[in-house]
């Protein structure tokens, strides 16, 4: 007989009304869901942030969204809280620096209090903060460099090792997802942003590094790495160099470049129950475009 590879090739009887196959598992539905649980997003107070935001809770959970400016983005909050309203959950927004280590503690031990009392508890976190610029190497200031790393790694690395802490003490699994890029594993054509993806490779091994150390907790960290997207931030560094543009897109396997809704699914997989085998891992959607570089 040959050894099993935990595949039942046998044919199963008809599926009970409840939400369990016969195996015991979730459906697939359940599989993908955020109910029951809080998810924190740094950078949550505009663009892809608070897009993924909007995806926590489509899929059924709360949400709080960190984020340096005073305020979110006005047109986009109110379409979250509108959001959130209507499927009788939460989505708040708390301004936090998160390369302050005692202000980021002290916020996500907080959420894991509110979260407990609404029977809701923090069980997901995406580190989405990140700055960007586009310096020649030969001409990179090192205060620059500097700052890069401490938003981009610090400020990733931070709120991770605090929400593990609190998880680890509560003895409640998680799962972090790590915004990277395709640009911790590439060279950028047409791009100087070696600062950048440099920060976004740490990210890489970070997350590799603290899955094989927090996997014995319950907590899975992998990182999503994106392609290139509309955003603000890109459409700055298009502005000032518009001849970009005509390079990525000569490298867009599907015709277009990405937007920040592209990425709702991936995480939201990577968050829930469905990704549950999977860590230390790292999912990239970029469009072919490393396929084609």
């Amino acid at each position: 007989m040959s050894p099993s590879l935990g595949l039942d090739n046998t044919t199963p009887g008809p599926v009970p009304e409840t939400n369990q196959t016969p195996a015991g598992f979730a459906r697939t539905s359940d599989l993908f869901s955020l109910g029951n649980r809080t998810t924190v997003i740094t950078g949550g107070g505009r663009g892809v942030g608070i897009t993924l935001a909007s995806a926590v809770v489509e899929a059924g959970g709360d949400v709080v969204c960190l984020d340096l400016l005073p305020n979110p983005s006005e047109n986009e909050w109110n379409a979250l809280q509108k959001l959130a309203t209507a499927r009788g959950l939460q989505a708040t927004y708390v301004k936090c620096d998160i390369t302050n280590e005692e202000n980021t503690k002290a916020i996500l031990e907080k959420v894991a209090v509110e979260g407990a009392q609404r029977n809701m508890p923090m069980r997901g976190l995406i580190t989405c903060a990140g700055i960007q610029q586009m310096v020649p190497a030969l001409e990179y200031p090192i205060d620059g460099f500097r700052k890069m790393m401490e938003v981009n790694v610090i400020g990733t690395f931070v709120p991770a090792k605090h929400f593990a802490n609190i998880l680890k003490e509560q003895n409640i699994p998680g799962s972090i997802v790590m915004i990277a890029s395709m640009s911790g594993d590439i060279a950028n054509r047409g791009l100087t942003c070696t600062a950048y993806n440099s920060s976004k490779s740490a990210v890489h091994q970070m997350c590799r590094s603290v899955a094989q150390e927090w996997g014995q907790y319950g907590i899975r960290i992998n990182t999503l790495s994106a392609g290139y997207i509309r955003t603000a931030m890109t459409d700055q560094l298009l502005q000032e160099k518009p001849e970009v543009e005509e390079i990525w897109m000569r490298g867009a396997l599907l015709g277009r470049l990405g937007a920040p809704e592209d990425f709702k699914a991936p995480t939201v997989y990577m968050l829930a129950d469905g990704s549950s085998f999977m860590t230390g891992a790292d999912l990239r959607v970029d469009g072919g475009h490393c396929a084609s570089a």
